[in-house]
């Protein structure tokens, strides 16, 4: 890996991070099976994913923290996150660059997939 391969997998692992612990950034999408949820089920799935740290080689294997999942109320959820451009046509051309970068954050059930 290049060095600026390297940078450029920091960066967006660090936009990443920043983004899903905060929701403020780009578009948080959530699908029916969790809008579906009690309120209360709902607020601790959220929490869940903002908090989240268990990354290793099986979740994360580009080291971008763009992927995870957890367990609420008995249920398996998965959350992803995706790069496009601004106008949300097309992927980004460089998700380490947040002026030309939409994330989206995708909560769902892990049967939703």
């Amino acid at each position: 890996m290049t060095c600026t391969a390297k940078s450029n997998t920091d960066r967006i692992r660090e936009l990443n991070d920043a983004f899903r612990r905060t929701f403020v950034g780009g578009a948080v999408m959530i699908t029916a099976g969790v809008e579906a949820m009690p309120l209360d089920h709902r607020r601790a799935l959220l929490q869940k994913v903002r908090s989240f740290e268990a990354f290793g080689e099986d979740n994360d294997p580009h080291g971008e923290h763009d992927f995870g999942a957890v367990d609420e109320a008995g249920e398996r959820y998965f959350w992803k996150l995706d790069y496009y451009d601004r106008t949300m046509e097309s992927g980004s051309p460089d998700p380490a660059d947040p002026s030309i970068t939409t994330r989206v954050l995708t909560i769902m059930r892990a049967d939703e997939y």
